[in-house]
């Protein structure tokens, strides 16, 4: 398994077109092969940093699931609304590997 991790520098003036695309493919993401653990808007600090991950079984699923997610209609709409509205800025991407055991909810005293 690995992570799809992207980093989106997005137009601050322009967040809730940020959320909305992260809310389509919160629909397209999963229904095209991919487990989407989430994406992330500003909150606090930075206003122009956000993250998308998902999980992916490996490259050669990557390209496959691309091709299903181009091929969506939502995908497609959703790459189209980007495009269109022009919120995000920069994008970019890198795949990583669980390099340590999974960890369970953290428990406070």
């Amino acid at each position: 398994m690995i992570t799809c991790f992207i980093r989106y520098e997005i137009d601050p003036f322009k967040a809730d077109a940020f959320a909305q695309y992260a809310r389509n493919w919160g629909e397209a993401i999963p229904r095209c092969g991919a487990e989407l653990i989430g994406y992330f808007a500003p909150h606090e600090g930075s206003a122009t940093t956000a993250y998308g991950l998902y999980n992916i079984e490996n490259l050669a699923a990557y390209e496959a699931y691309r091709a299903r997610l181009r091929d969506d209609p939502v995908g497609r709409e959703n790459y189209e609304f980007a495009r269109r509205e022009q919120f995000i800025r920069r994008e970019d991407r890198i795949f990583l590997r669980l390099a340590s055991t999974p960890h369970g909810p953290v428990v406070r005293p």
